[in-house]
């Protein structure tokens, strides 16, 4: 099970720093992150998505091999030629369209909703790390927009945001 936190952030650079915060804590095996978007609305309204993996790459690696290794069994190269490339392609192609993670109408309907010359950032993330994750939103002056954190984590984030946005921490 995981946990679905999205902030928004008033220009439209900070959601990508939180988001590489995260991600260099993900290196440090301190946060374990299933998917990591942001969505930037640029000045003139337009929304863009910046996701942290795509699945093209490793579908198309892995439909490539699977498919070298089809032609190689049947002790044919041409074969294995012949199922390097159409494994290549079927693979990127299923990568491609493989909705994994958080859903991309979900993101785009809340990404609608920001102002221009703002940012979200919506991450996903695994049972056990919500108070690494919790310090980590501290540091930023985000709005919270929606969350499956407890109740308790959710109102201890809130209550850290405000004291942030008041000066007195």
């Amino acid at each position: 099970m995981s946990d679905l936190v999205a902030v928004s952030f008033g220009d439209m650079y900070e959601a990508e720093q939180l988001r590489l915060d995260l991600l260099k804590l993900q290196h440090e095996h301190l946060v374990d992150l299933e998917e990591a978007v942001v969505a930037v609305r640029n000045h003139e309204g337009k929304v863009k998505l910046h996701h942290a993996s795509h699945m093209t790459f490793p579908g198309a690696v892995g439909g490539g091999i699977a498919g070298t290794l089809g032609g190689f069994m049947l002790f044919n190269p041409v074969l294995a030629v012949i199922g390097l490339i159409v494994g290549t392609a079927i693979g990127a192609l299923a990568g491609g369209v493989l909705e994994v993670g958080i859903d991309e109408k979900f993101i785009k309907d809340l990404a609608d909703h920001l102002k221009p010359g703002s940012s979200a950032l919506f991450i996903l993330v695994k049972k056990g790390n919500s108070e690494t994750i919790r310090k980590e939103l501290e540091k930023f002056h985000g709005k919270i927009l929606q969350t499956s954190l407890s109740p308790d984590d959710e109102k201890k984030l809130h209550e850290k945001i405000d004291a942030i946005k008041r000066g007195s921490m």
